[in-house]
């Protein structure tokens, strides 16, 4: 299957394609930006771009290499998605072990374009960044530019807290090969090291309008969603494609234990540790993190229904008291505060008791 097409950057797209071809573009770029609004599906066009033979303010995308970035087949377009951690001890064997990882992962999508979020857990290993640094040395197998997507680059850094992996590949972004490209994309550029992030140009992404979002979810969602489960998507979404095809069950499970955790924050001290307990003492990724997103969201409603604007899903009991947006900002804090957290070597049930006591404090 072909990759879905890029809605909406208009913009951003104008802009990159006209740096392009007056030979401006940087060749390491940041693509910054909130989950779920295309990030990686627009570095993907830049490279179409870039490869494309006949480029105009966007790829032709009908020459070999624009059908190639398409299918995701293009020699020296290289895609590096987070992955496990290799099990290999032999440092050359991790790399075949990443390299075997990322191409399973590039198969999935191959086959299904409208691909799920990464594992909490996953991460951009160092063996991933040797891999890079092995396929950067070679020559151009079509003789043009390479390009090399690292996706959730804030995944260098991962949870037990070691920066080989950035710090590697900061080396080769300090002195990238000619007419090869790097773009990085994060939710947060922030979240990159300050010395990879001094070396690469921001380019951000909005959310996108309601309308590009519904236009999406129209063409590519097989079953055609009804009317009505067209809206409600867009409303959840809130400008972003990929949380319009997250709706479902775990979405669904992530605010149901964000509704839990506010349960026990009202209920006391003894509800609030037996909750904490309750969450598995390994793992901040994945359904935790989630659960924190969730939690963030939900707030964030709270706050818009406080003012008497119109929220995109209901506002758990404890909330709706609320007159003022003050305290479930102050506590929207805080759940940033601990996200950040999670992406460190943080045992999820103390980040989870602080957390409790921490919005007991402030809501």
């Amino acid at each position: 299957m072909s990759l879905p097409p890029l809605i909406g950057h208009r913009e951003a797209r104008q802009r990159l394609a006209r740096a392009a071809a007056g030979g401006r573009l940087p060749q390491v770029l940041a693509v910054t930006g909130p989950p779920g609004v295309g990030k990686q599906r627009l570095s993907l066009w830049l490279g179409q771009w870039v490869l494309c033979q006949q480029p105009g303010e966007e790829p032709c995308g009908a020459c070999r290499p624009c059908r190639l970035v398409s299918a995701l087949g293009h020699a020296d377009l290289h895609w590096y998605v987070p992955i496990a951690r290799p099990k290999a001890g032999d440092p050359d064997k991790q790399v075949d072990e990443a390299a075997e990882a990322v191409e399973q992962v590039l198969q999935e999508r191959r086959a299904n374009p409208l691909y799920t979020p990464a594992d909490g857990m996953a991460i951009h290993p160092i063996a991933t960044v040797r891999l890079l640094q092995r396929q950067a040395g070679l020559t151009s197998v079509e003789g043009g530019w390479r390009v090399f997507l690292i996706g959730e680059a804030d995944r260098l850094v991962p949870q037990d807290s070691t920066e080989a992996a950035a710090n590697a590949l900061l080396k080769l972004l300090e002195e990238p090969p000619p007419r090869s490209l790097f773009l990085l994309t994060t939710v947060d550029v922030r979240r990159l090291l300050p010395t990879i992030r001094s070396r690469a140009v921001p380019v951000r992404l909005n959310r996108l309008a309601d309308a590009e979002v519904a236009e999406f979810l129209r063409a590519q969602m097989k079953p055609p969603l009804s009317s009505t489960a067209l809206a409600q998507r867009v409303a959840v979404a809130s400008g972003s494609i990929g949380d319009a095809l997250a709706v479902g069950e775990d979405t669904g499970k992530a605010y149901q234990a964000a509704s839990d955790l506010l349960d026990a924050v009202a209920a006391g001290p003894k509800v609030r540790l037996e909750r904490a307990l309750k969450q598995a003492p390994w793992s901040a990724r994945g359904d935790f993190s989630a659960m924190l997103d969730a939690l963030a969201e939900t707030l964030s409603d709270a706050a818009r229904g406080s003012l008497g604007q119109p929220t995109r899903r209901p506002v758990p009991e404890p909330l709706r008291r609320y007159r003022s947006p003050e305290p479930l900002l102050r506590a929207m804090e805080r759940v940033a505060e601990a996200r950040e957290a999670a992406w460190g070597n943080v045992n999820p049930q103390l980040l989870l008791a602080v957390l409790g006591e921490e919005l007991a404090e402030v809501l």
